[in-house]
């Protein structure tokens, strides 16, 4: 809308039922539908769907024959507000939603954003509550590898890798809903450490799904790996090399298969993964094939991480002794595993006015952390995933700022995509496995 009222994009008339509008499709021909060069050229609309795409991503592309010779990344399709939301709500609530921006990684949002607040607070986690964290989001990492591996396959018409794909994954899944209740959107990491203990017998769950994913793991490459579709599909597609990644501020698997091995869990270590003997997997491909390839062994070192966390939980309180902070971690659960127990409603409600007071308190009003601001990294399945969240010294976050890897990865489309075949954008952007809702949080 101009100064003087008249918007050039759409036109109105007064008719008997009113003033009628008709828009004329805002500014395409200015910014996308037009060349002024006098070249032929296609300009077409790839997406938002998700089995071209890998989500709710729209792609501009000018072709010339097969040739993609412009591409253009449109995003916003999933928008809805999270960062916004977080500052309306006290600091423990703010974890049902950061668990929901990438959704198919939320066990290292909830990370992430606990261990800003944690880092506000000045406290520090019990150590069993670290290992589970370490135990819960490398189960995550390879939940999410295998989403990245199944939808690409899907994309690439390979769909016996798709269905063997969300078939393992499903085994992540039921160890993940067995520890926390949920399969996805978890809420389980909690600032000051994670809702609950370890049920009985997850253990022994975690120890046979150890035990069953080597073979499984090793079927993707007997399926996919040798495959010479397969090959000819990822090979040479995607193009990034290391100086275009750092331009770029691409990190994750994008990078590591360019050949720099950095990995936030190796660089800048946090919940004690300095003790965890692991590998960081590279390859020097540079490409689509590159990044299947440091996917698959990602997976083979996350079991070791998982096995290793087995075998060093100690028993001990899995979140901080403060219980101006601990919320609901020191609560007991009833029988019927979601409300409070008999014996903690007696001694709220009977016995002690106080109990009550402070129970109420916490619940709907939080705790109180102090001014300040910080950023906190981790490294999520695509990548850096930071968290800045700053405190004016209240119950509620200030502001919540997320550096999600998908949002920055993204930005790799075109340098990938140019000069290309139009097939091999399906390939290029399945190998930066973004997950939209990280994108548009």
């Amino acid at each position: 809308m101009t100064a003087t009222g008249y918007d050039p994009y759409a036109g109105s008339r007064q008719t008997t039922e009113g003033r009628v509008y008709t828009v004329t499709g805002g500014d395409w021909d200015q910014t996308l539908g037009v060349d002024h060069s006098g070249e032929e050229r296609l300009v077409v609309n790839m997406g938002p769907q998700h089995p071209s795409t890998h989500g709710v991503l729209r792609l501009v592309l000018d072709l010339e024959g097969e040739t993609v010779t412009k591409a253009r990344v449109v995003i916003g399709y999933l928008h809805t507000g999270i960062e916004k939301n977080v500052e309306y709500r006290n600091w423990t609530q703010g974890t049902t939603f950061v668990t929901r921006m990438d959704y198919l990684a939320p066990l290292y949002n909830e990370a992430a954003y606990c261990m800003a607040v944690e880092k506000l607070l000045g406290i520090e986690v019990p150590q069993r509550a670290q290992t589970i964290r370490v135990l819960v989001m490398e189960i995550n990492r390879i939940a999410s590898h295998l989403v990245g591996l199944a939808t690409g396959g899907m994309e690439l018409g390979a769909l016996t890798g798709m269905t063997n794909g969300f078939r393992e994954r499903e085994l992540c899944l039921d160890l993940l809903e067995e520890i926390t209740g949920l399969r996805m959107n978890h809420a389980y990491i909690r600032p000051g450490g994670v809702a609950q203990d370890l049920p009985a017998g997850v253990e022994e769950s975690i120890r046979e799904w150890l035990a069953v994913m080597p073979e499984r793991l090793a079927g993707y490459h007997k399926l996919l790996t040798g495959q010479p579709i397969w090959q000819r599909r990822l090979k040479d597609v995607g193009y990034l090399d290391v100086t275009g990644c750092l331009a770029l501020g691409v990190t994750g698997p994008v990078l590591r298969a360019a050949g720099l091995p950095w990995d936030l869990r190796k660089v800048d270590p946090y919940l004690g993964y300095e003790t965890y003997d692991f590998e960081v997997p590279t390859a020097d491909t540079s490409d689509a094939w590159g990044r299947f390839l440091v996917r698959m062994a990602e997976m083979t070192e996350s079991l070791k991480i998982v096995e290793q966390a087995l075998d060093r939980l100690e028993p001990g309180p899995v979140m901080v002794e403060d219980r101006k902070i601990a919320w609901p971690a020191q609560l007991s659960l009833g029988a019927d595993g979601m409300g409070q127990s008999l014996d903690h409603v007696r001694h709220i409600m009977g016995t002690s006015m106080e109990a009550l007071i402070h129970h109420f308190k916490l619940v709907t009003e939080g705790f109180r952390v102090p001014a300040g601001q910080v950023y906190v990294p981790v490294e999520s399945p695509r990548g850096e995933l930071g968290y800045h969240v700053v405190s004016d010294g209240g119950t509620r976050p200030f502001r919540v700022h997320v550096r999600d890897p998908s949002f920055v990865n993204l930005q790799a489309t075109a340098a990938m995509s140019e000069g290309g075949m139009i097939a091999d954008v399906i390939a290029a952007i399945a190998s930066i496995d973004p997950v939209m809702g990280g994108v548009d949080r």
